[in-house]
């Protein structure tokens, strides 16, 4: 591992400033341990002399109370920079996510990254507050300590120049050794939260067939393999303290021995000797605290290489596509209320765009071609296996595809399928809390009155209020069904030139509310959005405006 990972400075603005404060905080703290040591000296053998060393004593006392300050402020300037470093690299990883889109997200270990940008970056703490401190001190403080060592006692230099650079060397085998059993932790830590996430998921249909118990058991395995895990890195940080911890008083005790026979035998006087013997283990104590603290700080660091790769990956996306991932700054709507996030000014027009599609082909499907305006349903319809979910989802970033699909002239693949789309899928995705926070997901100032609209054009005739449980629990599936199309056109009421994409939104529903539901989505449409609906019921068709047969029907 490198000392800093030069990323962390790229993607992390408060990493520089605090490597720049480290810096200047370990070269006064350098200066301090050698006037404190001068002045220590100075008091010593003055009262060994029998002069009044009350000043010397005074200063003494003023160079340790400025000394506990700077390791203070290290610690408070640590802290500070760990919690603005997590902020940055978390808005960075939403902003790669962004740019990856929902396609890379389905292939991806969707709990273990949020465990990386949770619990992970929460452990910058160690690496900031005490890691890089002592690594900057280390590249001040240790080189010139030697080097005034050299200056007064070049003996007791040589012996600390000799010994020192056996440290590092041990902590690099260990650190080989740890790095393995570091990752593998880390690894158990996912996968741990993978297995807790599936169960939580599934845990009704767990139920349902009498194998909660077997899943909790699988929990537990994975736990007790992350303890063991936990205790491995644990036995390593405790061995490689103790490694450095026994070569460096080593090393002390060897200064030792031998600027007390010079002592004894006149070669010395007392002043350097005790001078060089307080500024010895001053020398050995930034690279020894460098790899304490190098254990404490490795799931911070191995959860920064993790989102490092993420945002890795969406460089070289931005690089291949320029204006991918771009986000339009927010605008208002027709009535002046904030919407959830801004829709695509670029266009040129107030009026919603149109939408192009041409040979577009997911996979092995059948190529796709139609056109969409403002104002009309486009009815996609066709048997199962045909393509008509996987058609949306190559719209809205969530697969890729081939031919050109393009809103008003733009290829949506340059946009931000959250700044263009307003989408309700086949799974709700409701998560715990208010109805209205479902309906108003991503906004963060809710309208009250959207919501209340939104929820009666989905027919969804539910208290606004209802606290739902996990995943929605609480809600028949028809009722789920009916909160995640009002979320839908909650986002197209906030943003008119969004584009209404539904799949399957009336699959849970009676016949009786089927056709409330049509009737609300002909007089959206009448009132000027443009909406693609994937459905494979017949009565569909009676408030289709265009008709896009896909599979046999072709």
């Amino acid at each position: 591992m490198k000392p800093v990972d030069p990323r962390l400075l790229r993607y992390a603005g408060a990493a520089r400033g605090f490597l720049a404060a480290s810096a200047l905080i370990g070269v006064v703290q350098t200066v301090v341990v050698i006037v404190f040591a001068g002045l220590l000296t100075d008091a010593v053998t003055g009262a060994i002399a029998g002069r009044d060393v009350t000043a010397s004593l005074l200063a003494l006392l003023g160079t340790a109370l400025l000394r506990g300050l700077l390791i203070a402020a290290s610690d408070a300037a640590g802290t500070r920079a760990a919690a603005k470093t997590g902020m940055q690299l978390r808005a960075a990883l939403i902003r790669a996510v962004g740019t990856l889109g929902p396609s890379w997200l389905a292939q991806r270990n969707q709990a273990g990254l949020a465990v990386t940008a949770g619990h992970g970056l929460e452990a910058l703490d160690s690496y900031f507050a005490r890691y890089i401190p002592q690594l900057v001190m280390t590249a001040i403080a240790t080189p010139v300590l030697l080097a005034i060592m050299w200056w007064f006692d070049w003996e007791s230099g040589l012996i600390a120049t000799v010994t020192l650079p056996l440290i590092p060397l041990f902590l690099i085998l260990i650190g080989i050794a740890t790095r393995t059993v570091q990752q593998k932790q880390w690894n158990t830590l996912q996968q741990l939260a993978v297995r807790f996430a599936d169960t939580v998921q599934g845990l009704s249909t767990l139920r349902l067939f009498g194998r909660e118990r077997r899943a909790a058991d699988r929990i537990e395995s994975t736990a007790d393999d992350y303890r063991r895990e936990t205790m491995k890195v644990l036995r390593f940080s405790f061995l490689s303290g103790f490694a450095m911890e026994l070569l460096a008083s080593l090393a002390v005790a060897l200064i030792a021995v031998a600027v007390g026979f010079r002592l004894l035998s006149g070669d010395l006087s007392l002043e350097i000797g005790l001078f060089v013997l307080l500024l010895a283990p001053e020398a050995f104590l930034p690279i020894r605290q460098v790899g304490v603290q190098f254990h404490a700080a490795s799931e911070g660091v191995a959860a920064t290489e993790d989102i490092f790769a993420v945002l890795d990956e969406a460089g070289a996306r931005r690089k291949a596509v320029p204006n991918s991932g771009r986000t339009a700054p927010r605008a208002a709507d027709s009535a002046g209320s904030r919407p959830v996030s801004g829709i695509l000014p670029e266009l040129g027009t107030d009026a919603p765009p149109h939408l192009t599609v041409e040979n577009l082909r997911v996979r092995e499907l059948p190529p796709v071609s139609f056109a969409a305006e403002p104002g009309t349903i486009t009815l996609i319809e066709g048997p199962s296996g045909s393509g008509k979910t996987s058609l949306l989802a190559a719209l809205r970033g969530a697969v890729a595809f081939e031919g050109a699909a393009a809103l008003g002239g733009v290829d949506v693949r340059e946009l931000s399928p959250a700044d263009w789309t307003a989408w309700a899928g086949q799974a709700p995705g409701l998560l715990q809390g208010t109805i209205a926070a479902n309906v108003s997901l991503g906004d963060d100032a809710p309208d009250e009155a959207r919501v209340r609209a939104s929820l009666a054009g989905a027919c969804a005739d539910l208290d606004p209020e209802l606290v739902l449980g996990v995943q929605g629990n609480g809600l028949s599936g028809g009722q789920a069904q009916r909160v995640a199309v009002a979320r839908a056109l909650y986002r197209q009421a906030a943003g008119p030139r969004r584009v209404l994409l539904l799949d399957e939104p009336s699959s849970a529903l009676d016949a009786d509310t089927e056709q409330r539901l049509w009737s609300s989505l002909r007089e959206r449409a009448d009132a000027g959005a443009m909406i693609l609906l994937v459905s494979h019921r017949r009565t569909a068709r009676e408030i289709a405006d265009h008709v896009v047969a896909l599979g046999v029907h072709a």
